[in-house]
């Protein structure tokens, strides 16, 4: 039988902030809560766990600034109200966090940035970048340029694209409920709480409501639809109710939540994605030494190809072959097919030289291989 996971063992966790936890319709931002927050991520922080957050707030803080009518927004308001509510979003998480000695980073995404393959990888490694600065991403959607065509729409399907972009082993929603229930608990009193989902089931998605009733938009539909994402890229998932003080210690201190529970790691799911889904575009032929490196772990430097077929961009799969011909694996490229022609055979230290910028000094990173798929 399945069981709650020990939260001390999770090391980079990505939290999700909702407009409703954050800002107050009437008096703005709640300091005092988010004050609590932030001594609990800072903790966390402190104990090196990587904390990455997905906030909403933008429009909402915007809106008060600019004193907007309460009620639906045009889509120019929608835009001038997060142009000015993201300074003030980033003002007050920057200040949260620095009572505790910690930088921030601002991060604003869009549907494009999670979806399409080489805007993915930039802010993938962006997001990782910061992390290995001890600074903490706060990630929001860019409401200023997004339509309604191009964007989420809801930050529960965000946080589940950033925890799998991010390589976080877990995703926490706090939301204004306690987790998924069997029945609506504002309607059926003997609704109870289910602390952990194993699997998502067709029973679990219509616990979460019909995806033509008013929980799909925003509400327990997209958090099931959030868990799914996330559990396929290998990231436990947590909804828990965010309206106390402290959430994240309530979790810690075993406090009513749901678990959603993943059997993979980020890196191995990924691995999975790469060896079985993609559709290769170019092949890389490897000598000796690459080789017998690949096979005991390593990364993959440009100094151990011998030569390259294909045409294919940054972030495609290629295939790798050893010197009898025989496919090594697949992995993601980090570099387009001319720039990795002119690589091939070259050493890392070379990089900027031939290209004229410092990039990467790996082809291919041992996380975003494959091995033994052909």
């Amino acid at each position: 039988m399945s069981k709650r996971p020990d939260f001390s063992k999770f090391k980079r966790i990505v939290v999700k902030v909702g407009s409703s936890l954050l800002v107050d319709p009437t008096t703005g931002l709640k300091t005092e809560w988010l004050s609590a927050l932030g001594e609990d991520l800072s903790a966390l922080a402190k104990k090196g766990v990587d904390i990455v957050v997905v906030s909403s707030g933008a429009i909402a803080l915007g809106r008060g600034v600019l004193k907007l009518p309460r009620g639906p927004l045009k889509l120019e308001e929608s835009q001038a109200a997060a142009a000015v509510g993201q300074i003030e979003l980033s003002r007050a998480w920057a200040e949260v966090f620095s009572r505790h000695k910690i930088t921030t980073g601002q991060i604003l995404v869009t549907l494009g940035d999670t979806e399409e393959r080489q805007r993915y990888l930039n802010a993938r490694a962006t997001i990782g970048r910061l992390i290995d600065l001890k600074a903490i991403p706060v990630v929001n959607e860019n409401d200023t340029v997004a339509t309604t065509e191009i964007r989420y729409g809801d930050n529960d399907r965000l946080a589940a694209r950033v925890a799998t972009m991010a390589g976080a082993d877990l995703l926490i929603l706090l939301s204004d409920i306690d987790g998924l229930y069997n029945a609506p608990p504002a309607k059926d009193p003997n609704a109870k709480l289910i602390p952990l989902v194993p699997r998502i089931t067709a029973e679990i998605e219509a616990m979460a409501g019909d995806a033509a009733s008013d929980l799909s938009r925003g509400g327990m539909r997209t958090k099931v639809e959030a868990a799914k994402i996330a559990t396929t890229g290998g990231t436990h998932m947590i909804i828990a109710d965010g309206r106390v003080l402290h959430p994240i210690k309530r979790i810690e201190d075993k406090g009513p939540c749901t678990w959603f529970l993943t059997g993979s790691t980020p890196v191995s799911a990924r691995k999975t994605w790469i060896a079985g889904v993609l559709e290769p575009k170019g092949i890389l032929f490897l000598d000796t030494g690459a080789t017998d490196a690949i096979r005991s772990g390593k990364s993959l430097l440009p100094a151990g190809v011998k030569r390259i077929e294909g045409v294919f961009e940054r972030g495609d799969a290629v295939v790798m072959r050893a010197p009898d011909g025989g496919e090594l694996g697949r992995g993601l490229i980090g570099y387009d097919s001319t720039e990795a022609a002119l690589l091939a055979g070259r050493s890392s230290r070379d990089i900027e030289k031939i290209l004229g910028y410092a990039g990467r000094a790996e082809l291919i990173h041992r996380d975003d291989m494959a091995l033994g798929v052909g």
